[in-house]
């Protein structure tokens, strides 16, 4: 009896150490956010939009097919060739007809060498644009870095929204002389996920304008067929299309401050097999760091892409000093040299995919207003993977100790310096 006793609780801890390793990586993250309150919604579609070019040609197509409402959420609109266009383009909608209401930060707009002013603002709300600036930047300044709307949205009659890393800005076509090809990613999604996108907008809006801005009018139903709001765009090519399971994950300083973070560092704890990173301005923080450093430990793959350029000064140096502590515990890390990737990109055991407006730095992970997709989607992050592996071969040099000692010695001494500034970063 003893022995058939002792054999039943060796197979049933057997059966129950077999089942914890057979889940999944996606299956964990899935139930960690589930149980965060965030929504994952299963009907959509994503498609990849892949440089400046290809997202400004989709989305002004699609803003020209608006029929009720276009919104827009950015960091800054930088007052050139694009904007100009942009906003001719809504100028003509809201003459339609259509609401067209405009979000951007204050901040941003007072950081970019090229704002709008106050008296563009007013030709624009003459051309029946509703334009509104967050956070708007007062006497004593003491507080008016922090907190700041870095997300990018786009939600155009409640059916098809826009995310990404890319603000609006011609350099995202042109590159800029200081970095040359200004490399980024963006999404167009379909699906209920545009809902979460429009509340989100919402809410800003709302809170911004002083309005109410609400109603059934701004949530319609899935795009029907015959539909032509899709007409002339870019087509998901995943064999799922429509089927594809994505949550949005926002930050809101009160709302929901750690979520962002704590998803990076839920889907580096759990990871089984690989992760792939891009990230421009790879400060991270003790936590981060002290995850990626254990997932490598414990067998994981990891690959990290980071820009030899920057916009920022002291931020390349940081990001340096934390791509090498990692690599001499086991990362492969590739230096971009193609110009300046700006995408914010993960990927995990091939299964799911993180990516959208956040930062691995401070800024992103503790301040502000910021909105990544969690894609459970294995087809959508095959196509990244496939981008990532293309850049290695045509536009990388990885990180190696003969490519470390080859550089100047006072811009890893200033890797170790700046690295104590990582939280204000």
């Amino acid at each position: 009896m003893r022995k058939l006793s002792a054999v039943f609780v060796l197979l049933f801890f057997s059966v129950c150490a077999f089942a914890q390793t057979a889940d999944r990586s996606d299956s964990v993250i899935a139930r960690y956010i589930e149980s965060e309150k965030v929504n994952i919604s299963h009907n959509n579609s994503l498609v990849l939009l892949t440089s400046g070019k290809e997202k400004f040609e989709d989305m002004f197509a699609a803003i020209g097919k608006a029929r009720h409402s276009v919104h827009l959420e950015y960091f800054n609109f930088r007052n050139d060739s694009i904007a100009g266009a942009l906003f001719e383009l809504l100028k003509r909608k809201a003459a339609e007809g259509v609401k067209v209401r405009v979000l951007y930060d204050a901040f941003g707009n007072a950081s970019n060498n090229k704002p709008i002013k106050k008296d563009e603002l007013r030709e624009l709300r003459a051309g029946g644009l509703e334009i509104y600036e967050y956070y708007p930047m007062r006497f004593p300044w003491v507080d008016y870095a922090l907190h700041r709307d870095h997300r990018k949205i786009v939600v155009i009659d409640g059916k098809i929204a826009y995310t990404g890393g890319m603000n609006v800005a011609d350099y995202y076509i042109n590159g800029t002389e200081q970095v040359g090809n200004w490399r980024d990613m963006h999404m167009r999604v379909e699906g209920d996920v545009v809902g979460d996108f429009q509340n989100i907008f919402l809410r800003m809006w709302n809170k911004t304008a002083r309005q109410n801005v609400c109603g059934n009018e701004y949530y319609p139903h899935a795009i029907a067929q015959g539909d032509t709001a899709l007409a002339g765009l870019k087509m998901d090519t995943c064999g799922n299309n429509g089927q594809k399971a994505i949550a949005v994950v926002n930050r809101e300083p009160r709302r929901s401050p750690k979520i962002i973070r704590e998803v990076f560092l839920h889907a580096i704890n759990s990871a089984q097999n690989n992760i792939e990173i891009v990230n421009p301005y790879f400060t991270l923080n003790r936590k981060l760091r002290k995850a990626l450093k254990k997932a490598i430990k414990r067998g994981v793959e990891l690959e990290i892409m980071v820009s030899e350029n920057s916009d920022i000064p002291i931020t390349p140096r940081v990001v340096d000093y934390n791509a090498r502590k990692l690599q001499k515990k086991g990362a492969k890390v590739y230096y971009y040299r193609g110009g300046f990737h700006h995408s914010k990109i993960m990927t995990v055991d091939g299964l799911y995919s993180y990516l959208g407006s956040a930062n691995l730095n401070a800024r992103s992970l503790s301040y502000d207003f910021e909105c990544n997709l969690l894609v459970l989607d294995e087809c959508t992050t095959s196509e990244l993977r496939s981008i990532f592996e293309k850049d290695k071969r045509e536009n990388c040099v990885p990180l190696t100790d003969e490519y470390w000692h080859k550089r100047p010695g006072w811009k890893n001494f200033q890797g170790w310096m700046f690295h104590f500034l990582e939280p204000f970063l």
